[in-house]
């Protein structure tokens, strides 16, 4: 069985990618299971360039393949940002709930129908020495005027789907079928599979 190192020290996004590639024929890892402790600058050019530096740098410290995604979510009334600094929004010292008040901050005074979003993630898999091969999904939305729901991480519950709940309200199966991630994680396996890694 293909060992599959996830590429990503956040518990949100190990729980996610876990259960995006249950069922599928890797054996799926982290940083922890391989003692690896391992911070990676993400100073790329976006997102395609920061996932690609993090799932080299893993492959080559866990000696297999590496799954690495870089995502962010991007507002139109904010000329897309926060885009690929996304977790980083707001300074070091915010969490995910002080980044969604300050988003919600900023967009204060920008009407409803203004004020149009979407998850982008792109998901690079290498292996050590090898060619990376990048998948890309992106999630279209709008944010909301307060935060909504337990679930999720991040801006989920500030992020408004097609149905008008937020992100924070879809179960992990909803979540999972639709989101930015969940869609680059399927291509990133069925690549995997085709290919007999």
């Amino acid at each position: 069985m293909t060992r599959l190192l996830l590429a990503t020290n956040n518990p949100g996004k190990v729980r996610e990618m876990r259960r995006l590639l249950a069922g599928e024929p890797f054996e799926v890892v982290t940083p922890g299971d391989l003692g690896i402790d391992l911070d990676v600058v993400e100073d790329g050019n976006g997102y395609a360039e920061n996932a690609t530096l993090k799932a080299r740098a893993f492959a080559e410290a866990g000696r297999c393949l590496a799954l690495a995604d870089d995502s962010g979510i991007e507002v139109d009334a904010l000329d897309g940002r926060p885009g690929p600094l996304s977790a980083r929004f707001g300074g070091p010292g915010l969490d995910d709930a002080g980044r969604t008040q300050l988003m919600l901050r900023e967009l204060r005074d920008v009407p409803d129908g203004e004020r149009g979003a979407r998850y982008r993630a792109v998901v690079a898999v290498a292996g050590p020495g090898e060619h990376v091969e990048q998948f890309e999904g992106t999630w279209e939305g709008s944010i909301g005027r307060e935060p909504r729901g337990e679930n999720g991480f991040g801006y989920d519950p500030i992020f408004r789907t097609g149905d008008g709940r937020s992100g924070a309200e879809l179960s992990a199966a909803e979540k999972d079928a639709v989101s930015h991630r969940g869609q680059a994680v399927r291509a990133a396996a069925a690549w995997l599979r085709e290919s007999e890694r």
